[in-house]
Order: structure tokens, then C-alpha cells, then sequence
């Protein structure tokens, strides 16, 4: 059947191909227009797509919460006093991210995004919790890129209003509707780290206060013990592969502006890496990474071999997540040390003396590095 429908197709150009063109000129016109109809229509589908899960997103917070109103941005009178009582407006950022990425002209911006006090500070800081009560109301005025983020950014903002409201008593909402609807929230957050990942693969600096949110809302999404277990069942392989993902956008990042942008991305793994169900496997990714190297490095130094440079300086951003999320995870009592015992552990301390030793010359800093890492593993042991 299928040869002969070919067979036909070819006859049908053949007769009706105008003159002055051959039959494979006239094939490649009907090929381009029929693909351009096509992605007109999966330019509809995915309009009409997107329509229905906006629509399937206030359906289900109008069952968690009938009082909720979403019409126009209106809230509820007492919620909408609570949250403006609560709520502080971020810092700008419009002088963070200007120059080449080699130096930073405003300490203080760059500070107040939190990276610069969350890989020196050694004081463990919920940033999550601080951040979900600073949430200010979106700004829907967003670039192309932050359209794909604007449906599920406010569902889920709002989705963890209703939860705060709840707990305090102002509201009441029945989130048992969460399992009877798992596809919309995962969906939801599936599209929000989509965006995400285009975004950091492709930065624009200065970073938009809609992009701060963003990531606000996903750590505070994944914080919340009532709702993280909702998005986790469903999401987790997800937020696995996002946290793969921005791994390697450090790992192969090239350009010449790229350090700064590269610290916007080493704090979101670390905000991710609070999460105490997320921490773990993340810990284990970068042991790996950081091990990968650093015996491909000490491979390349005993042969005399040519070692890539950037990878060298990219490295750096992956040692200093880990060194955080092992010291945080040491200073809490309550979780075990055994939590992130496992494979990744003993093949990173396997043979570190070795390399240690055999680097330390050439490459001091990333030997200080490595050292600082495993004591960190060791003293989680001891203890």
C-alpha cells in the first residue's frame, strides 16, 4: 500500500508540476508549504494548549478555594491586606550583570541577589522561607522568553498565597483537589523549568525581577512540606534533569561574559540544594562532575598533555556549591551524615590523596578545593 500511495504521489507531480519547473524543484514548493501549514497548526495547538491548562489552573484553585478570586489580579480583602503587609519589593538589579563579567562595580546589587553571602557565610539561612514572604504581586509586562514563564509562575504563586492564608487561618481551601489534579500542577512546573533552562542557557543580564521570582517561587514551591510532596511524586525526574541541566550550562559555558552569569545559576543549585530530598542527589552529581575532572586533569598533567582552560576555570562554581551544601548539610543535627553516604562518596575519596599530591603544585587552588571537599565528607563520617 504504502509503495503504491508513493507511486501515486510521484505520478500527481509529475502531471500537474507547471512548466519551466522539473519535477524535483516543483517537490521541494510543495514540501516547504505543506511544512509552513503544519507549523501554523502546532503554532495553534500549542495557543489552544496553553489556553486549556490556564483554564484547568483556575478551575483548581477555584475548588481549593472558592474564595480565592482570581478575575483581574482581585483577591479577597483580608488576604490582599495581609499579603501587602508581608510583602517587600525585591532590590533592583538594573546595575547588577553590566561589564564583561571580569569585575563587579556594585558589590552591594551583586550581594543583595545572595550569592555572594551564600558561598562565604557559613550561617545556615532559610532563604526559601524568607523569600516565599517577600513574593511580591507579577509584573505580567514580560520579554518573549518570560512568556512561557508568566501562566505557571502565577498559578503557583498563587497556589502557595492560598497555603499561607490557609495556615494562617484567613482562608480555607481543601488541597486534597491537588491529587485529584496532579496534571495540572506538574505540568505547571514542568513548563516553569523549561523556561528556566532557556533562559540560563541563554542569558540577558541585567536580570529581570519576573526571572527572580520565577526561581523564587519554584524553591519555595518545593520547600513547602504540604506541596512539595504533590509536585515531587510527579516532578522529581524533572527537577533531576533541570538540575543535570544547569550542571552542564556551567560545565560547557564559553563566553567571555559568562562568570557572572554562571553565579546566577551556582545559586539556584543552591537554593535547589536546600531541599533536603533534592540535596542528596545533587551532592552526588557534583561529587561526580568535580571527580570526572579532576582525574581527567591529573591525567592530562602526567602526560603533559593540553587541559581545556575554561572547563578548568568552570569547575570552580561546582566546588564551591558542593563545599555549601556539605557544610550545611554537617550542621544539621537532624539530618543523618548517612543521608548522602552512597557510590558517588567513596569513588570521590578513593585515590584523593593521590591526586591531591600530584596537583597540588601545578594547580593549588583546585587541590585546596578538592581537600576542603573531603574533609568536609570525612568530618560528616566521623560524626
Amino acid at each position: 500500500y504504502l509503495k503504491i500511495s508513493k507511486l501515486a504521489l510521484a505520478f500527481a507531480i509529475i502531471h500537474s508540476k507547471p512548466p519551466g519547473k522539473s519535477c524535483k524543484e516543483y517537490t521541494e514548493h510543495l514540501a516547504k508549504t505543506v511544512s509552513e501549514q503544519d507549523f501554523g497548526w502546532k503554532s495553534k495547538v500549542e495557543a489552544l494548549e496553553a489556553e486549556v491548562l490556564r483554564l484547568r489552573q483556575e478551575l483548581l484553585l477555584n475548588k481549593i478555594c472558592p474564595r480565592f478570586c482570581l478575575e483581574k489580579g482581585k483577591r479577597d480583602v483580608s488576604a490582599e491586606t495581609l499579603l501587602d503587609q508581608e510583602c517587600i519589593n525585591p532590590m533592583s538589579y538594573s546595575s547588577q550583570l553590566e561589564d564583561s563579567g571580569c569585575d563587579v562595580s556594585n558589590d552591594y546589587a551583586f550581594d543583595s541577589l545572595g550569592i555572594a553571602s551564600d558561598f562565604h557565610q557559613s550561617e545556615h539561612v532559610d532563604t526559601s522561607k524568607r523569600w516565599l514572604e517577600r513574593i511580591p504581586p507579577l509584573n505580567l509586562c514580560c520579554t518573549s522568553k518570560e512568556e512561557s514563564l508568566t501562566a505557571p509562575v502565577q498559578f503557583l504563586q498563587h497556589l502557595l498565597e492560598i497555603r499561607k492564608l490557609s495556615e494562617g487561618g484567613i482562608l480555607q481551601a481543601d488541597f486534597t483537589e491537588l491529587e485529584n489534579d496532579s496534571f495540572t500542577i506538574c505540568n505547571s512546573v514542568s513548563q516553569l523549568l523549561d523556561g528556566l533552562t532557556v533562559f540560563y542557557n541563554s542569558p540577558k543580564f541585567p536580570v529581570s525581577n519576573f526571572l527572580t521570582e520565577a526561581v523564587c517561587v519554584l524553591i519555595s514551591l518545593i520547600t513547602d512540606t504540604k506541596l512539595s510532596n504533590h509536585v515531587l511524586k510527579k516532578c522529581f525526574k524533572k527537577l533531576e534533569e533541570f538540575k543535570k541541566n544547569l550542571i552542564q550550562i556551567i560545565l560547557k559555558s564559553s563566553d567571555v561574559n559568562r562568570f557572572q552569569a554562571l553565579h546566577a545559576v551556582s545559586h539556584t543549585l543552591v537554593l535547589l540544594g536546600r531541599n533536603n530530598i533534592l540535596r542528596n542527589s545533587l551532592i552526588s552529581l557534583l561529587l561526580s562532575e568535580v571527580r570526572q575532572f579532576a582525574e581527567q586533569l591529573l591525567q592530562a598533567h602526567q602526560i603533559q598533555a593540553m587541559y581545556d582552560i575554561t572547563q578548568y576555570e568552570n569547575i570552580f562554581p561546582l566546588c564551591m556549591i558542593l563545599e555549601q551544601l556539605l557544610q550545611n548539610e554537617t550542621e544539621e543535627s537532624s539530618i543523618s551524615s548517612s543521608d548522602y553516604d552512597g557510590e558517588e562518596k567513596h569513588k570521590f575519596l578513593k585515590n584523593l590523596d593521590q591526586i591531591i599530591l600530584h596537583l597540588s603544585d601545578e594547580f593549588p587552588l583546585f587541590s585546596l578545593y578538592l581537600w576542603r571537599v573531603s574533609v568536609l565528607l570525612n568530618s560528616a563520617q566521623i560524626q
